[in-house]
């Protein structure tokens, strides 16, 4: 296979692109199968831990709580480690959190507790699986394995709910988290290795927290929140709309198998596109947004189409986003992505916590406009962020960043101006 070009940090060689998006693919899967296992099997936890609903929402909160805080960090460490050591370490937690919470879950407290812990595996399993695509996939085909990548989260649910019926009906919940457990030490020899990639200081610095980074990163929040509050919160309120829950059910599993379609499709799509990533991501938030509204409405068809909208678009952008991201910072992709991915995390954590309790106040219909509305306001952060970005960027390749500790302008640079001096493309192309 090809080398990567010399505007990547370092040259390596392309080795078998499809096994390593397969591998970060399932390595994603292990690190968010813990909260789908808790959400798939909550009813038999529930029955024997003794937590409520509530008790299952903040469950999830304090899970994507922990995920958020500890993004950063575990984009550090693998740009310090490499993504090889760092997937291995996320995979070898998450089995033994699994193990403890089948042999030791006896109370809620304990429960959350576990969670809590296993919930540092999620982003260091996800920054490992972004620096791995990033330096080992040939850039025509990184757009489709984040697409794929991303898409292997909503997949994740359909082995939770599996679990239901193969396992905790009949053997009992705690052996599918053994089950859990057995699956991570089992992608451990799929973990792609390799030469460790380390990008040095003075270009680590390039993927520090940015504004730009952190007004995409806030956009991500609230994008994050709204389209998470689909998965919590659609059957219960197409149910109080007088929808079968049985319907209800059909309807977000449709809303499910687009979200993993669409994320795969707006992948392969990114690869065809020379740049606009941004303002692709930001087209499918207003789409995803006009679906959300449609929600309020308690016809039958507005429901079916807003649930496609929303989860067709407004629920298919993380990709697109982490594929913008990297590309537009190739000198540290896994820093720059763990701190949009911080955003997101935030999201699922405060999304369904506070229009949960909207919702319970106002009723359903107002909390999906809300929603909407939040989801429209991400659309106009992430064109804020794309202008930031694109303002920084040829600063850079201009020379016009003043060196530290002084304000001197630095003498103009005659370069070609067509390229970006990282990516070899024009710089409103690249987002």
């Amino acid at each position: 296979m090809a080398d990567l070009t010399a505007d990547t940090p370092e040259s390596v060689t392309f080795v078998r692109p499809t096994r390593t998006v397969l591998a970060a693919a399932v390595i994603t899967v292990a690190g968010v199968l813990p909260v789908f296992l808790i959400g798939g099997l909550a009813v038999q936890l529930g029955a024997e831990l003794d937590f409520s609903p509530a008790g299952l929402g903040l469950a999830v909160a304090v899970y994507f709580g922990v995920s958020a805080l500890a993004s950063v960090p575990s984009g550090a460490l693998v740009e310090r480690y490499g993504p090889t050591a760092a997937a291995r370490a996320s995979l070898l937690l998450v089995a033994a959190a699994m193990l403890a919470v089948a042999a030791v879950a006896r109370s809620y407290p304990v429960l959350l507790a576990l969670l809590a812990a296993v919930a540092v595996a999620n982003p260091l399993g996800q920054m490992s699986s972004n620096a791995t695509l990033a330096h080992r996939v040939p850039p025509g085909r990184q757009g489709l394995s984040f697409g794929i990548k991303q898409a292997a989260i909503p997949a994740g649910t359909l082995l939770a709910g599996a679990a239901v019926p193969a396992l905790a009906l009949t053997v009992g919940w705690r052996w599918a988290f053994v089950a859990a457990a057995v699956l991570a030490l089992a992608i451990l020899p799929v973990v792609p290795t390799g030469q460790r990639q380390v990008a040095d200081p003075a270009a680590r610095r390039g993927g520090r927290a940015t504004g730009a980074l952190v007004a995409l990163g806030v956009a991500g929040t609230l994008a994050a929140g709204s389209a998470n509050a689909l998965g919590t919160f659609l059957v219960d309120s197409a149910a109080a709309r007088g929808l079968s829950p049985g319907v209800a059910g059909l309807v977000l599993t449709l809303g499910g198998a687009v979200c993993l379609l669409s994320r795969i499709l707006m992948g392969a799509l990114a690869d065809r596109r020379s740049g606009g990533h941004l303002n692709t991501v930001a087209a499918m938030l207003v789409v995803g947004a006009a679906g959300l509204a449609l929600l309020h409405l308690a016809a039958p068809l507005a429901l079916v189409v807003g649930v496609v909208l929303a989860f067709g678009l407004g629920w298919a952008w993380p990709g697109v986003l982490n594929f913008a991201v990297v590309r537009l910072h190739p000198q540290a992709p896994t820093t720059a992505t763990s701190i949009t991915q911080t955003g997101v995390y935030a999201g699922g954590c405060l999304g369904p916590l506070g229009l949960g309790t909207l919702a319970e106040h106002l009723g359903y219909p107002t909390m999906w406009l809300v929603a909407a509305a939040a989801m429209l306001l991400a659309a106009g952060l992430m064109l804020v962020g794309r202008r930031m970005l694109l303002t920084s960027l040829r600063r850079r390749a201009d020379g016009a960043t003043p060196p530290v500790g002084g304000s001197a302008r630095v003498p103009r640079q005659r370069r070609r101006p067509a390229e970006h001096h990282e990516t070899g493309e024009t710089d409103s192309a690249v987002a």
